[in-house]
């Protein structure tokens, strides 16, 4: 009975209290203190209501008070403690929704004591459940007429204890000796930034994975110093040739810049002129640190009156005159420039050429069709990163984005057509789609699973699935009417990078198996990239009308409307 599904990061908004006569390390210990024994108030009255402990909102909301002591002070006294006992309540949930992402959270928590907080009594403890969560395997015995799973709390905890006390035992009188495991240095190469009055994007590129943390610093009317968004990178090097600020100067941020903060970490300092909220979060392969800032929402467009003199109508208008909601689509063909994406069953034929040709395709027939703008992240063979695409589609005010790909299988005899939306992987063929889209490993989807829920709290995830249902839905009927075996594989979501933290309704689809012959040769044909183009746009309309079912009516003279209409 585990009900509203979210993880809790280590992230989140804190304002650093100020109060005079006190100097900033005691004040900052003693609330951190004050908050931990209040989370510890909120863990008691938990493990005394078996009740409350049927609940996931329950313990995810004592995880997030002991989390709010380490953000609070992330190299305080009392951080470490914070950070052990959200990965004890992770541990402990996960004994009860036997769910993944608790158990990769609870490992994420104890790795970051581990790297972070060397010297700490809360380090060898780290360790050592470190251990048991990942060699010690839940026993599972099997009854007459069911299986299920046993756990003895007790005796798990009093195993970890032992161990605690035979370590420290151990380690005594080498105490002051220990030393955080030995990782290779990151080093910080870049500072990039998208932007439009209402959104920025700020990535921080490095070549290595970092335990980071953040904070946000009020503004310092004093001194006239801006409202500062920092964050701190551990084990970590400026890259020498390193533009160390880059000015930004739009309608939220001042800029950012990076310094070598200490000798081991690199400080990156986002220089904020207004915002309503943030979020961030890091990517793999290669690491980045991707910074989302919203400011209010921007007004509405205003509607258009009617062009009663029959004038040529500009780009977008009859959209706006219909009152579609939707204007613009960004189109994103997936791969380009070094990244080939799959190979074809074809020698030659790569993913990235298939995906442009069928995006231009795409782009013309909606223009034509919709009389919707349309932008392409790419229109030529180039590298994009992928939070990059989704970056543009959220600066240019996007009201759907669409990511074109070409599906792949190790079995040539996989075929059919896929459309995803951003969403927890549900069956393994989309965890490894996800992790090629990605170019990533299929453990690396665990990761970015952890974050998932708290950015999609933002995002149109609801109407993304309807999109994707009406896009899958017409690709096969209508592929369906001009070939044979077209198979439809359904819809599905799963953790794509290049969906997330997209603001609009957004989907991938895989149109057909680029290494599947039959599949691979049709991609290829002009008739056959029409077709799926055809296809997309009715899926388009369709979702089009479900929102405003007035949308197409035979009432505008415009010989679009009479085409489509009715």
């Amino acid at each position: 009975m585990f009900f509203n599904h979210k993880m809790i990061c280590f992230s989140g908004i804190l304002a650093v209290c100020t109060l005079f006569m006190m100097s900033p390390r005691v004040l900052s210990a003693a609330t951190a203190k004050q908050k931990y024994y209040r989370a510890e108030a909120c863990y008691k009255k938990l493990r005394h209501s078996p009740k409350k402990q049927k609940y996931r909102d329950k313990w995810l909301t004592c995880i997030e008070n002991f989390d709010s002591v380490y953000r609070h002070d992330p190299q305080g006294p009392w951080a470490a403690a914070g950070l052990y006992m959200s990965g004890q309540l992770y541990q402990e949930l996960y004994k009860r929704s036997f769910k993944k992402s608790d158990k990769e959270a609870a490992v994420h928590i104890y790795d970051s004591i581990v790297s972070g907080f060397p010297r700490s009594r809360y380090y060898p403890k780290a360790e050592i459940a470190l251990r048991h969560l990942r060699y010690k395997t839940t026993q599972k015995f099997v009854t007459k007429n069911t299986t299920s799973y046993k756990y003895d709390k007790k005796k798990a905890d009093d195993e970890i204890e032992a161990e605690i006390e035979k370590y420290a035992s151990a380690t005594v009188s080498v105490k002051k000796n220990i030393k955080a495991p030995v990782s290779e240095t990151a080093t910080i190469s870049g500072l990039r930034y998208w932007s439009n009055p209402n959104y920025t994007r700020v990535v921080v590129d490095a070549d290595n994975d970092i335990v980071y943390s953040h904070k946000l610093l009020k503004k310092d009317a004093s001194n006239k110093k801006p409202q500062r968004l920092y964050i701190d990178l551990n084990n970590s090097q400026l890259k020498k040739d390193i533009k160390k600020t880059v000015p930004i100067n739009d309608d939220l941020l001042l800029d950012v810049r990076a310094g070598q903060f200490a000798s081991n970490r690199v400080r990156v300092v986002v220089d904020i002129k207004s915002f309503k909220r943030y979020k961030i979060f890091s990517l793999k392969n290669p690491f980045r640190i991707v910074i989302d800032i919203w400011g209010e929402v921007a007004p509405s467009s205003p509607v258009l009156k009617a062009n009663i003199k029959g004038e040529k109508l500009p780009p977008g208008a009859l959209a706006k005159q219909l009152a579609l909601g939707v204007q613009r689509i960004v189109i994103d063909p997936g791969h380009g420039g070094k990244d080939y994406g799959a190979p074809g069953f074809q020698r030659g034929v790569y993913e990235k050429g298939i995906n442009l040709m069928l995006a231009r395709r795409l782009a013309r027939k909606i223009r034509k069709e919709l009389g919707c703008e349309v932008i392409m992240t790419r229109n030529s063979d180039r590298y994009l990163t992928l939070e990059e695409r989704t970056a543009i589609a959220n600066t240019k005010n996007a009201d759907l984005f669409i990511s074109i790909h070409t599906n792949a299988s190790r079995d040539k005899s996989a075929y059919g057509i896929e459309t995803f939306y951003l969403n927890l992987a549900t069956d393994n063929d989309a965890i490894l789609v996800a992790a090629r889209e990605n170019a990533t490993s299929t453990k690396n989807i665990s990761d970015l699973e952890t974050i998932l829920s708290d950015l999609m709290q933002n995002a149109k995830i609801n109407e993304s699935s309807r999109l994707a249902v009406y896009v899958q839905k017409s690709m096969c009927r209508y592929l369906g009417n001009h070939y044979s075996r077209v198979r439809g594989n359904g819809v599905k979501q799963a953790p794509f990078y290049v969906l997330l933290g997209a603001q609009m309704p957004a989907i991938l689809i895989e149109t057909s198996f680029i290494s599947n012959p039959r599949e691979c040769q049709r991609l290829r044909s002009t008739a056959y990239q029409d077709r799926i183009s055809e296809a997309i746009i009715l899926g388009i309309k369709s979702y089009i009308r479900d929102m405003n079912p007035t949308a197409f009516m035979d009432k505008n003279p415009n010989p679009i409307s009479g085409k489509y209409g009715g």
